[in-house]
C-alpha cells in the first residue's frame, strides 16, 4: 500500500490525518487585550505547518458572551468582535491553505446563546407560540407550576430546567444560559443546513459536531423522569434500551446527520465531520458511518489509563468499530474539556481528577518531569495507531495542567453552577507560552485572561525551538517521519513480549514498541527510527518510553 494523500484533492485526507485543535481565546493575541483572536491565529499558523500538522481544528469563534467558553452562540454565521471580523475568519482560511493546512470548525447544534435572537424572540412571544417552538418550553409541575418539569439534571450541575418570567420553563443540558434547541422543528433543522453551506462556501473544510448525542429528544407528553440524575450519568443511560434514552443518543439523531452528509457530499471535495459522542463504543461507530458524519472522537481511547491490557483492549476494539462503520479511528490524548495527559497519565488509578484539581495539583503531588516523559511516550504510542490523531495546543510544548488556579480567576461555569464544588476546565485552557519572558510569554502584547504560571516560559516554543530533545522537537520529527512511514489502516500486534510492553507492526516497513513497566526492556531487532526518550546505556528501552523501529 501507499503512503496516504494529504493532497488538497484527495476527498479522504482526513482518514488519517494529524488535527490540531486551536482554542482560540488561548492560543495567540493579536491586539492585546488579553484574549486569543484570529489574527492571532493567523500570526501563529507557521507554528502548525512547521509542527507537521495538516489541518486546525478550531474551537468556536462565534458571538458569544463566554458563558460556556464560547460554546453559548449567539449567532452561528459571525465572528465574536471581541475575536476578529469574518473577513479575518477569511484570511486566517486562505493562509491555512496556503501553509497546506486545512480548516474545521466547530459547530454547536444542540443550543444556542440566551442572547440568540431566536430565544429573545421566544421570551417576548409568550406560551404557544412559534418562537417558543424552536426551543423546548414547558409548563411547570406542581399545583402553581413551580416544580421543574422533570428530574432532568444540567451537565454542569442543578436542574437542567429554568423558569422564565411568565411561569413557562426551558430546557438546558448544559448552562441556563444556553437553551436547548427543539430538532423536530423543520425551521431549526433548516436554519443549520443553511450555517453548514454558509462555512463551507467561505472554505472550511469539516466540521467537529459539539454534543452530536444530544439533538434528537423525546418530548412527547408526559415528559419522563430519569430516576437517577445527570446526561453523562452511565447508570441511568444503562437503564434505558440503546436508542431510548429521553434525550440522549436517540435512534432519530441519525436522521439529522445523513441529511447533513447530503450537504457536504455536495462540494468537492465533500467536507468531514467527526462527532463528540460521549457514548459505548458500538453506538459511536453509528455516528462514523459514511453516509452520516464518517467519524466519530474515541472517548475510551482517552480515558484508559496507562496500562498495557487495557490500552490494547481499547486499540483493538476501536479499530473494529471503526472498520465496522467504514470510518477511520480517533485517537486523542487531550484537548479542552480534560485535565492535560502530561498530568493526567500520572494520577494513581482512581484518582478523582476534580478532588486532584481542588487540591491545587498537591493531593497527590506529581512529579512534572516523571509525567513529561510518560505523556511523550503516550504521544508517539497514539502517533503510530492507524486513523486521525487529534493534538491540542500546547501538548507539543509538554505543558502541564495548570491545577492552582486561584478559584477568584476562574471563568468555567462548571464551578459556580455546581455550587464552587467541580473545580471546572480553566487549566487545560491556560493561554499559551510563545516566549520565554514578556507580560503574557509571548501569547500577545499584555496580560492573559487566565493567569500563566510564573515558570511558563520554560515550555515556551522559543525555549524548545530547535533544541535537540525537546518536546516541540520530538513532535516535528514524529509528524515528519510518520507522515513518511503510513500506510494502511492496520495494524498487526506482537505476541509473547515482555510484561507491561505494548508492540504492533504497522506494515514491513515499521513497528512500534512502547515500554510502560517499570523497568528497562531489550528492544526487539530495527533500527530504532525515534525514540521519546533516549535509549538505556546499553541499547534497552526504558521505563515510560516508547520507540519506532525500521527494518
Amino acid at each position: 500500500m501507499s503512503a496516504p494523500d494529504l493532497s488538497p484533492k484527495n476527498p479522504d485526507w482526513w482518514r488519517q490525518a494529524v488535527i490540531y485543535q486551536v482554542y482560540p481565546r488561548s492560543f495567540a493575541d493579536a491586539d492585546g487585550d488579553g484574549l486569543g483572536d484570529l489574527k492571532g491565529v493567523t500570526q501563529r499558523l507557521t507554528h502548525l505547518a512547521a509542527l507537521g500538522a495538516d489541518a486546525l481544528w478550531l474551537s468556536p469563534f462565534y458571538p458569544s458572551e463566554l458563558a460556556d467558553g464560547g460554546y453559548d452562540v449567539a449567532d452561528h454565521r459571525d465572528v465574536d468582535p471581541r475575536l476578529g471580523t469574518l473577513d479575518d475568519f477569511d484570511a486566517m482560511v486562505a493562509e491555512a491553505h496556503r501553509l497546506g493546512l486545512k480548516v474545521v470548525v466547530d459547530i454547536v447544534p444542540n443550543h444556542t446563546s440566551h442572547q440568540h435572537v431566536w430565544f429573545q424572540e421566544a421570551l417576548r412571544s409568550g406560551p404557544g407560540s412559534a418562537a417558543r417552538d424552536r426551543y423546548v418550553f414547558r409548563d411547570g409541575r406542581g399545583a402553581r407550576g413551580e416544580l421543574p418539569p422533570t428530574d432532568w439534571q444540567s451537565v454542569f450541575g442543578g436542574s437542567a430546567w429554568q423558569r422564565v418570567a411568565d411561569g413557562q420553563w426551558y430546557l438546558h443540558l448544559f448552562a441556563p444560559q444556553q437553551p436547548d434547541l427543539h430538532w423536530g422543528n423543520e425551521e431549526v433543522r433548516a436554519d443549520f443546513r443553511t450555517t453548514l453551506r454558509f462555512w463551507s462556501d467561505r472554505g472550511v473544510d469539516g466540521f467537529r459536531v459539539d454534543v452530536a448525542h444530544a439533538l434528537a429528544k423525546d418530548l412527547t407528553e408526559p415528559l419522563r423522569d430519569l430516576g437517577a440524575p445527570g446526561l453523562g450519568d452511565e447508570a441511568a443511560l444503562a437503564s434505558f434500551a440503546p436508542g431510548t434514552h429521553p434525550f440522549y443518543d436517540r435512534d432519530e439523531v441519525h436522521e439529522i446527520y445523513r441529511d447533513w452528509r447530503k450537504i457536504l457530499d455536495a462540494y468537492s471535495p465533500p467536507r468531514t465531520a467527526v462527532a463528540e459522542a460521549w457514548v459505548p463504543g458500538a453506538r459511536r461507530a453509528l455516528y462514523a458511518r459514511p453516509d452520516e458524519l464518517g467519524q466519530a472522537f474515541n472517548f475510551e481511547y482517552l480515558q484508559t489509563g496507562w496500562d498495557t491490557d487495557e490500552l490494547r483492549r481499547v486499540i483493538a476494539g476501536s479499530l473494529a468499530e471503526a472498520r465496522a462503520a467504514g470510518a477511520s479511528a480517533t485517537w486523542v490524548l487531550s484537548n479542552h474539556d480534560v485535565v492535560r495527559h502530561t498530568s493526567r497519565l500520572m494520577l494513581p488509578p482512581g484518582t478523582d481528577d476534580n478532588a486532584w484539581l481542588l487540591s491545587g495539583g498537591r493531593a497527590p503531588a506529581l512529579d512534572e518531569a516523571a509525567g513529561l516523559r510518560r505523556a511523550r511516550a503516550a504521544t508517539l504510542l497514539m502517533l503510530a495507531l492507524p486513523g486521525s490523531s487529534y493534538l491540542y495546543q500546547g501538548e507539543e510544548l509538554g505543558l502541564p495542567e495548570v491545577a492552582d488556579l486561584p478559584t477568584a480567576v476562574l471563568q468555567d461555569p462548571v464551578w459556580e453552577q455546581t455550587g464552587r464544588v467541580r473545580k471546572g476546565r480553566d487549566g487545560c485552557r491556560v493561554p499559551l507560552p510563545w516566549t520565554t519572558t514578556g507580560p503574557s510569554f509571548g501569547f500577545g502584547p499584555g496580560g492573559a485572561w487566565l493567569p500563566q504560571p510564573t515558570g511558563f516560559g520554560a515550555y515556551a516554543v522559543q525555549a524548545q525551538d530547535g533544541v535537540e530533545g525537546s518536546t516541540l522537537e520530538l513532535y516535528r520529527r514524529a509528524l515528519r517521519l510518520r507522515r513518511k512511514l503510513v500506510e494502511g489502516e492496520s495494524l498487526t500486534w506482537a505476541e509473547g513480549g515482555p510484561p507491561g510492553v505494548l508492540e504492533f507492526t504497522r506494515s514491513d516497513r515499521w513497528r512500534c514498541v512502547a515500554n510502560l513497566s517499570g523497568a528497562p526492556v531489550p528492544l526487539p531487532p530495527g533500527e530504532p527510527l525515534l525514540t521519546s526518550a533516549p535509549l538505556e546505556p546499553d541499547g534497552r528501552l526504558g521505563p515510560d518510553t516508547t520507540a519506532w523501529l525500521g527494518p
